[in-house]
């Protein structure tokens, strides 16, 4: 039976994203906090990339609240460095287990073997794949075990170390990771949840099948799409005021996006290629729940690139969050430059 879906527009889309990514006003500080900024994980491939999307949720983060009791590094979706919840690295590790037999065999071999060499210990993982005999970066398959914990600061090689299996199934775990995708990443397809994840878009459709009672087909500006039921109501609604500046960091959740997605959140096919580089990508610079340009960092200097011209209180909302960003050894403000699209030297 065919079921109509629900219409949302791209503002309603929008506003629902910032508020279920706390995006809009930020949470009291508190590992309760924490966990739901990292809710569906913060992607941490560029150094201290989580911290800056920590400090865009939760009120008083610090250059070491990445290093909370409450949260661990892993590599999670596509073998990428995660913070997530410690609570939840089953979620975010056995979520992603290759379901061909191959592949979940050598993530578990490769675990035990690993286990086994560190025998308790921390080592650097390039340390631990030459006493393994294997390329370190092998060692991120034994991380879909649930098994494997790692610490990276971005300067040095990650320190891993082993610990007991997560007690959750992994089929369980797999539908708890689509369900925070579609909350956090929602209205989206089973085919985006599957790259997102690493598990291809066959594993994603197996997902969202299973899910199927628990969802709500949408219709978007740019197709069809799901999300979870018990969101609709927040979808429906375009209630409240979205802050005033955030300064979101490579690879945040609000802009981790691929394909049509993109285009919902940057209409301009010239200013997404400034977002979404073929190589390193910059920050993007939210105003008042807007993309409106991205951003920089060297040192003490941060480089702002726009693509409209900002009022003066825009621009002093953007400095105020400049100034707020929590960069450890940091003993002076931070000097915002900014560069309107097209001007040479811009970013």
């Amino acid at each position: 039976m065919d079921y109509a879906r629900l219409p949302l527009t791209r503002d309603q889309i929008l506003r629902f994203r910032q508020r279920a990514g706390a995006l809009d006003e930020r949470l009291p500080a508190g590992a309760s906090s924490l966990r739901r900024a990292a809710w569906a994980g913060l992607q941490d491939s560029m150094p201290r990339a989580a911290l800056l999307s920590i400090h865009a949720r939760v009120a008083g983060t610090d250059p070491s609240t990445w290093e909370d009791p409450s949260l661990v590094q892993v590599w999670g979706p596509r073998y990428s460095v995660f913070v997530v919840p410690e609570q939840d690295v089953g979620v975010f590790s056995l979520g992603t287990l290759p379901d061909d037999p191959r592949g979940r065999r050598r993530a578990e071999q490769l675990a035990a073997q690993l286990g086994a060499v560190l025998a308790g210990r921390r080592m650097t993982y390039g340390a631990a794949g030459e006493a393994l005999g294997v390329p370190a970066n092998r060692l991120r398959y034994a991380a879909a075990t649930g098994t494997v914990l790692i610490r990276w600061d971005g300067a040095r090689q990650p320190l891993v170390w082993t610990r007991p299996a997560p007690g959750l199934d992994a089929h369980e775990a797999r539908l708890e990771l689509a369900r925070r995708y579609l909350h956090v990443y929602g209205p989206t397809t089973a085919e985006a949840f599957g790259r997102w994840a690493g598990i291809g878009a066959r594993g994603g459709l197996a997902a969202f099948a299973a899910l199927r009672r628990l969802l709500t087909g949408v219709l978007t500006p740019i197709g069809d799409a799901w999300i979870l039921a018990r969101d609709e109501d927040a979808c429906r609604s375009a209630a409240g005021d979205p802050a005033p500046a955030r300064l979101l960091p490579s690879g945040d959740p609000y802009l981790l996006l691929h394909g049509a997605d993109r285009a919902l959140l940057v209409d301009s096919a010239e200013n997404r290629q400034a977002l979404w580089t073929p190589r390193v990508w910059p920050g993007g610079i939210l105003v008042r729940g807007e993309i409106v340009g991205t951003w920089r960092r060297t040192g003490s200097h941060l480089s702002a690139q726009t693509w409209r011209e900002l009022t003066r209180a825009e621009r002093a909302s953007v400095e105020v969050e400049a100034q707020s960003l929590p960069l450890p050894g940091r003993s002076s403000g931070i000097a915002v430059r900014w560069r309107a699209a097209g001007e040479a030297g811009a970013p």
